[in-house]
């Protein structure tokens, strides 16, 4: 229960942190960490739900925090979407790595291990590419959004891989499963495309 809560809060800091630093050059830092502490109430009040209720949909009821409070932030506070959308990712990345760090030291578990290595090195493509986008030469707009789009993308089509050749990985896998995450990952970068193809 300490570790849990140890990475939980550590996990929770970064975000705001990270959150901030990406947004804090075009808003006040009031609406930025408003915005945040709607999207930590998503994922509070429906990952409290999830444990309660339907474990097995952990992820995808924090997804749907995440989702509900971003919406909510953005509406509220009239923050612009792609660049908001890349704080989240950005921001959310190291905290659900320690969700399966926790899992893995606190339950020898192999899978939650893997994971923890493979959202490491998502986070290591999300770094390489936001340094690099504006060099690729088929991304002619340059406009933010592309590095959190290719991540968010690449994070769902890993996670759709997984459930469809590994499901005994996933909390809960299945058709469902990972029809819900390939759209996802098809969504992202179809934007991407959409970013690439507008005007600077």
């Amino acid at each position: 229960m300490f570790l849990k809560i140890l990475l939980n809060t550590t996990g929770a800091v970064f975000f705001f942190f990270l959150f901030w630093k990406k947004l804090k050059e075009d808003y006040r830092s009031p609406s930025i960490f408003s915005a945040a502490f709607y999207i930590l109430i998503g994922i509070g009040v429906l990952g409290f739900l999830s444990e309660r209720f339907f474990p097995e949909w952990w992820f995808w009821a924090n997804v749907l925090g995440v989702a509900l409070g971003f919406g909510l932030g953005i509406l509220r506070f009239k923050l612009r979407f792609f660049e908001s959308l890349e704080a989240v990712v950005v921001g959310l990345l190291p905290w659900l790595s320690f969700v399966f760090l926790r899992d893995a030291v606190s339950n020898a578990n192999l899978p939650s291990l893997i994971g923890f290595v493979v959202l490491f090195l998502i986070i290591v493509f999300y770094l390489f590419i936001d340094r690099h986008y504006k060099r690729f030469t088929w991304y002619k707009s340059g406009k933010v959004g592309f590095s959190g789009l290719m991540t968010l993308g690449v994070l769902f089509l890993v996670r759709t891989t997984v459930a469809v050749l590994f499901p005994f990985v996933l909390s809960f896998s299945g058709p469902i499963d990972s029809i819900m995450s390939g759209v996802i990952a098809f969504t992202s970068f179809l934007l991407v495309f959409n970013l690439a193809r507008q005007e600077t």
